[in-house]
Formats: C-alpha cells, sequence, structure tokens
C-alpha cells in the first residue's frame, strides 16, 4: 500500500464514520470507518517510514568531456563521500 491507497482508505472510513447516517442490520458502519482510518493510517506511516529509509544514490560525472569519471555517492554513508 503506498500513500495514495492509505489516503483513500482514510477517506472512506472518515466518510463511513462521520457522513453516513444508514443502518445495515448486522452492520456497524460506524466501526468499519474506524477500521477503515485506524489501516489507512497505519499504511501511511509504514509507507513514510519506507521512503524515508531506502538508499539513495548520486551519480556524480568528473573530468573533461569525453573521460569517464563517474562517482556514486550515497548520503546515507559519509565514507564514500567524495570529498
Amino acid at each position: 500500500m503506498r500513500i495514495g491507497g492509505s489516503l483513500f482508505l482514510i477517506a472512506v472510513g472518515a466518510i463511513l464514520n462521520w457522513a453516513v447516517s444508514a443502518h445495515v442490520k448486522g452492520v456497524n458502519l460506524h466501526a468499519i470507518g474506524w477500521i477503515l482510518i485506524i489501516v489507512g493510517a497505519v499504511g501511511l506511516l509504514v509507507t513514510l517510514i519506507w521512503m524515508s529509509t531506502r538508499r539513495r544514490t548520486d551519480v556524480i560525472h568528473r573530468g573533461p568531456v569525453g573521460t569517464t569519471g563517474t562517482t556514486y555517492y550515497s548520503p546515507n554513508d559519509p565514507i564514500d563521500a567524495p570529498y
């Protein structure tokens, strides 16, 4: 589940919880709304944590035109810094 799916679940849960006043026999729409809000919030939190911890790599090309001098730099690992 990504950010869009999480926001969709939160929105549907909020609609079921606060905007729907219908009663269905044997189904508590408010409880379903809260469950969807919680699942969406957990999915959003997991997605944001996953996105912030993923490895990023920058490619730096050095040297005059026609030569190859590529350095791969990861900002999370200061040992590989090209400075």
